[in-house]
């Protein structure tokens, strides 16, 4: 009966935003599908911006969480314990094929399995907007960018001299399927300092994550908790720049992340494992603002050690530099063109301890375990002056193992206005090229040095219709097939041999992406999403075919707000390796909907409190098999700038 209501009451509501601020996806300008500014409705792609105002009015609730809201997007193990691993599922697709960037610099980690880069590491309090780029983008963002590009920004300097921000967030972190662990037990806090002398520019902070009373695993039902896996993270970044003149700006950031996060044995029972990463890094920033465009070079280099203390110990370092060099140029007023450099350089080294002794051995050197790509592209827009805008573009992959690629991008979108409104229709053809990771070409226990890279084509097509009155509504057609398909194969059961291979079938995921938004007055914003997916069985693991997130805000006074929000996921297949009879086993996770409330108010110009209650209902749920999730849990904060 709760899960009837709830369904009910998510069809009538939306994602929180207040009232009195913009829509986040309605905002002017976007950017990411161009790299140059380009008017919202003559965008022919599906980009999605979380401004500031969101990411406040959501304080206490991490990265993963928000954009797990998005439509087309799954980020599997943001509901469970801290120190379970995130996958993101977006169209389909997993964690090789989605870049993340934050402030323009592609992150990843070559001794990860799939490349990809710990969306844990990211403070959700030093964020100022997040764009989603949905589709095939492989033609600006390159190898990996084949379903979904996540650009993340961080807040700039104060204008002012000296300015300080310090935000803390106290909560809960008790399972579902106990009325324990009610204490408070997840600690976040966060601590900047930054702001302006004249051309100089700084920004300094320090983050920090605590959380216990989850296990990682669930125990047996009937039987006692397994004990909890504590997840601790702490991270200081400083960046330093200068304008140099009124069009030229640089800038350096220097990082570290830290953190240990314990976890259970892969066959369901409980253990007191750990896993601790350490990443350094550092990278720079110049722009030039010239009469007809503007000049851009982006890079960074990133260190990172991962040991994994477990019954199979072992330990990992891996160096990766990338850059983006690109020049923007407005030949007209109608007519931009993008030309740029990508390039990015990674190694990894591997140790083991052999069975029977105790010191760690050299599995993988990074004289052998390294790759080096280098891409030139180019992009142009051109926007007429009848409504027609096409977008289209080509990349040439230049890899040192795997030689060159081509891929491209052809997306054409026609505006017709009439009556203060807007109807857009949009469509694309997009090809992505995917490569091996490190860790799947050169681990001694897995790796196999013959696989060939993915290939992908995905075809889009949608209308959105967008008022002057405050209400726009969307709906979206996508399909991908993907060719070489990468996955993880056991070639012996008797032996217990598994390895990388190539897949020699062609793979389909399609859907369609519906969302919703209504402003009611200068009180209650109205949003809702829908996400339909369709994917051959073996990309259909985790991924449900039925996803509603909807929440509805409404703004009380001035600066206080509060808000309900809803998300719907529907049955999945999972799989999992049984100890019993060794043998991988797929099971059904049942659906399950989850209510939050929220509120906060600005106290005084300076200090703001927040507060929530999530999954009001306590809903019993799974999102991998056997794995814990948090069950009611409150939360509480404040914010307060100096």
């Amino acid at each position: 009966m709760k899960k009837h209501v709830l369904v009910a009451l998510c069809l009538g509501a939306s994602i929180v935003s207040l009232a009195q601020n913009k829509n986040p996806e309605r905002l002017d300008t976007v950017e990411l599908d161009t790299k140059t500014p380009i008017a919202r409705k003559n965008s022919g792609k599906t980009v999605v911006t979380i401004s500031e105002e969101t990411l406040e009015n959501n304080s206490g609730q991490s990265v993963a969480d928000v954009l797990n809201t998005v439509s087309g997007i799954e980020i599997n193990g943001a509901r469970s314990n801290d120190g379970q691993n995130l996958n993101y599922y977006v169209r389909g697709g997993r964690n090789r094929q989605v870049v993340i960037m934050v402030d323009g610099v592609q992150l990843n980690d070559p001794s990860q399995i799939a490349n990809d880069y710990d969306l844990r590491l990211i403070p959700a309090t030093s964020v100022e907007k997040i764009e989603i780029l949905k589709g095939a983008s492989s033609v600006l963002y390159g190898s990996g960018a084949a379903t979904a590009v996540i650009s993340i920004t961080t807040k700039k300097a104060s204008k002012e001299p000296v300015a300080a921000t310090i935000s803390s967030t106290l909560s809960t972190n008790r399972p579902t399927e106990s009325d324990k662990n009610t204490s408070l037990q997840s600690f976040t806090s966060h601590a900047s300092v930054n702001g302006t002398l004249n051309k100089f520019f700084y920004n300094s902070s320090f983050s920090n994550r605590y959380t216990d009373g989850l296990s990682a695993i669930a125990a047996p039902e009937g039987e006692d908790l397994f004990g909890s896996d504590v997840f601790n993270r702490y991270d200081g970044r400083v960046n330093l720049g200068y304008h140099i003149s009124e069009n030229i700006t640089i800038s350096q950031f220097f990082s570290f992340d830290k953190f240990k996060s314990g976890f259970d044995n892969f066959d369901f029972t409980d253990a007191e494992f750990q896993s601790v990463s350490e990443q350094l890094k550092t990278g720079g920033h110049f722009e030039w603002k010239y009469k007809n465009g503007t000049y851009v070079f982006n890079d960074s280099y990133t260190w990172i050690e991962r040991e994994i203390a477990s019954g199979f110990p072992s330990k990992y370092d891996s160096n990766s530099y990338t850059f983006d060099t690109y020049l923007n140029h407005r030949f007209t007023n109608q007519l931009k063109v993008v030309v740029g450099l990508n390039g990015n350089f990674s190694s990894f080294n591997s140790f083991s301890i052999p069975f029977g002794e105790t010191d760690f051995n050299q599995d993988v050197d990074e004289d052998t375990a390294k790759f080096n790509i280098i891409d030139p592209y180019v992009n142009a827009v051109y926007v007429s002056d009848f409504g027609l805008t096409v977008n289209a573009g080509a990349r040439l992959n230049i890899h040192s193992v795997y030689d060159t690629h081509l891929v491209y991008n052809v997306n054409p979108s026609y505006a017709f206005d009439f009556a203060n409104n807007t109807l857009k229709v949009l469509g694309s053809y997009s090809t992505a090229y995917i490569t091996p990771s490190l860790f799947q070409l050169y681990d001694p226990l897995y790796g196999n040095e013959e696989l060939t890279p993915e290939e992908n084509r995905t075809i889009e097509g949608g209308l959105e219709f967008s008022s002057e009155e405050d209400f726009r509504v969307s709906v979206l057609y996508f399909n991908r097939e993907e060719e070489n398909y990468v996955d993880f194969v056991t070639i012996d059961p008797d032996l217990f041999i598994s390895q990388y291979l190539n897949i020699d079938e062609t793979f389909t995921t399609s859907g369609v992406e519906v969302e919703v938004y209504k402003k009611f007055g200068d009180k209650v914003t109205f949003q809702a999403n829908y996400t339909n997916t369709q994917a051959d069985e073996r990309f259909a693991l985790r991924i449900p075919e039925h996803k509603l997130n909807a929440s509805i805000g409404y703004s009380i006074s001035k600066g206080v707000f509060v808000g309900l929000d809803y998300q719907y996921v529907s049955e999945r297949d999972d799989n999992f390796f049984n100890p019993d009879t060794f043998m991988n086993e797929v099971v059904t996770l049942e659906s399950y909907g989850l209510l939050n409330f929220k509120i906060n108010g600005q106290v005084t110009q300076n200090l703001k409190l927040f507060a929530g209650v999530s999954n009001i209902f306590d809903e019993e749920y799974e999102e991998l098999y056997r794995y814990q999730t948090r069950g009611r849990n409150i939360h509480t904060g404040f914010t307060l700038n100096l």
